[in-house]
């Protein structure tokens, strides 16, 4: 049975029972199942390598103990077991012991919740992911990413996913060109479920990793945060398929909610690479964390004001931002000062609209930029839409071979159709405002206004021959009955 038909089943499955309402509940189920099974397989992984290995799960709430079996508890026992004894013992792990792991299981399970009111659906659910899934073989482990896709394709039916999802390509083009190198420490402070974080660590194993001490130095390098439950078990599900085995530092909070004059020196990272919230609005209270002259409850603009904080002197970081807070005034424009005096905001790559279909329409800007230099000018690269195309969606996703001309451009800037730069001094005077247009785009040639408004008349006069030529064919076929 194919992937999708799999994740289909298992829904179907729950559709059935009375207790799991609406997509967001089913997939939330969903994700704590997965990821039982998934650290169960990997716990298999341990064992065969390491006979010392010793599971942070009591042996009775270990996945093989309660679900593996086809023929095992089911009906009235299953769901007494789970919601007495699996629940409250995972949401208890590591208060009597110092085991990294339990800690972080405790984590995933601090918000999760048992939907399910019948034993026997339920079991009929965990067998199905038992025998679909095998994450111990690498084909298997490659379909999490297929997996994720069919999630967050339900969820944005939910009606929440735009928060969780940055397309493939977005996130490799932004990862290559900031480089985070072994050593350097990485943070995404609004992680979603780890697309920014996994594909770093593709990124350094495939360039830079030559040891397995290269490697436990990498995962110890990993840094991520999520507020919202759901997405935070998908990231770190997702970080234990790459090998990240104790992902102890995605944390399962607000980088918002605390005060920003208290992140010092030991908070600050070499690199960020996120794509936090836009369009969103932030609970009464957050904004207090942040100086009075810049404070806002528009999510995205708190991020940047973090990210300039969290920035070591010589950090690098690209981050995703809306069009409206490239042009906004106000609180915008003394953020935007901040920036540029702070910052060297080296790059912006303007994407067309469409790139984050069908999740939001909102037209967005890659930033790039380094902490410790103030901004001297700001390069912009337009990203025009491959030929042919008039948009994109969900079955013409923007693909990582597009940007091939922007990387052969990078090192090398040179003005082009599609690339500019403009001088702080031009910046400054429009108010910082960011907001550029492309120069070197033809201006659209609309014609002679007065030949145009001829044709339009000559056209209309057509029209009103046409309507009364049917008219008078009509009335002619009505007198001939």
């Amino acid at each position: 049975m194919s992937l999708n038909a799999s994740i289909k089943s298992i829904q179907d499955i729950m559709r059935k029972d009375v207790g799991v309402d609406g997509d967001a509940q089913r997939i939330s189920q969903l994700a704590w199942m997965l990821f039982l099974k998934i650290f169960d397989d990997k716990e298999l992984e341990y064992e065969t390598f390491n006979g010392h290995y010793r599971s942070p799960i009591p042996e009775e709430l270990r996945w093989r103990s309660w679900a593996g079996n086809p023929e095992g508890i089911t009906g009235e026992g299953l769901m007494g077991f789970v919601n007495n004894e699996l629940f409250p013992g995972l949401k208890e792990l590591g208060e009597t012991e110092r085991d990294h792991m339990a800690f972080v299981i405790r984590g995933v399970f601090e918000d999760a919740y048992n939907y399910m009111k019948s034993g026997t659906l339920m079991r009929q659910v965990i067998n199905k992911i038992s025998t679909a899934f095998d994450f111990n073989k690498s084909k298997d482990r490659h379909l999490l990413g297929e997996i994720y896709e069919k999630i967050l394709k339900d969820l944005q039916s939910a009606g929440n996913a735009g928060e969780y999802y940055t397309p493939r390509a977005v996130t490799r083009f932004m990862v290559e060109m900031t480089d985070p190198r072994p050593g350097e420490t990485i943070l995404d402070p609004a992680c979603g479920t780890g697309g920014f974080l996994t594909c770093t660590l593709d990124h350094i194993r495939g360039r830079y990793v030559k040891t397995g001490e290269d490697d436990v130095l990498l995962q110890k390098s990993i840094q991520g945060v999520e507020k919202k439950h759901l997405p935070h078990l998908l990231c770190v599900t997702n970080m234990l398929l790459h090998d990240v085995e104790v992902p102890v530092r995605i944390k399962h909070d607000n980088t918002l909610a605390r005060p920003l004059k208290d992140y010092g020196p030991k908070d600050r990272v070499d690199v960020i690479v996120t794509n936090p919230p836009f369009g969103g609005i932030e609970e009464d209270g957050i904004d207090s964390n942040f100086p009075a002259s810049f404070r806002t409850r528009e999510t995205a603009d708190l991020f940047l004001l973090l990210i300039m904080k969290l920035l070591k002197p010589g950090g690098r970081a690209a981050m995703v931002l809306p069009d409206g807070t490239l042009f906004g005034e106000g609180v915008k424009t003394r953020i935007k000062e901040k920036l540029l005096t702070e910052c060297n905001l080296h790059t912006i790559v303007r994407l067309p609209n469409g790139v984050f279909n069908p999740y939001t329409s909102i037209k967005t800007n890659l930033l790039f930029f380094t902490r410790g230099e103030p901004t001297r000018e700001v390069w912009y690269y337009e990203h025009p839409y491959p030929e042919g195309y008039k948009s994109y969606s969900k079955t013409k996703p923007i693909r990582i071979e597009e940007f091939e001309p922007e990387k052969a451009w990078w090192n090398n800037r040179e003005e082009n159709e599609f690339a500019w730069k403009v001088d702080l001094e031009t910046i400054k005077a429009g108010n910082y405002n960011l907001d550029f247009k492309n120069p070197n785009t033809p201006k659209e040639d609309n014609g002679d206004p007065d030949k145009l408004l001829a044709e339009y008349r000559t056209l209309l006069k057509s029209i009103d021959w046409a309507r009364d030529e049917l008219r008078d064919e009509l009335e002619a076929a009505l007198r001939g009955r």
